[in-house]
């Protein structure tokens, strides 16, 4: 019970140390006056809202796309007999 409460405990210093970091920024956005500065971070934010699809490969994307179509097609396997078959690779 106690290493529960601890973890809580951190888990609510974590929260709390986030939202403090991120009113810190706000504060420091709000007076910015540096238009490269706020270039940097729209270039950030950009890439951090880019869709996954575009930062994997073209490999990825087509065994993606062929898993689909086997989907698509029928082509499954029940999830018990591919943990079965996978069994000592999980």
């Amino acid at each position: 019970m106690l290493y529960f409460w601890n973890y809580n405990l951190l888990m609510m210093k974590a929260e709390l140390n986030i939202q403090n970091r991120k009113l810190e920024l706000i504060q420091w956005l709000s007076s910015l006056n540096d238009i490269s500065v706020l270039e940097k971070i729209t270039a950030i934010r950009k890439e951090e809202t880019k869709d996954w699809w575009q930062s994997i490969s073209e490999i990825e994307k087509q065994s993606i796309d062929k898993g689909i179509q086997d989907a698509d097609n029928g082509k499954l396997i029940d999830h018990a007999k591919a943990r079965k078959l996978y069994e000592k690779w999980l």
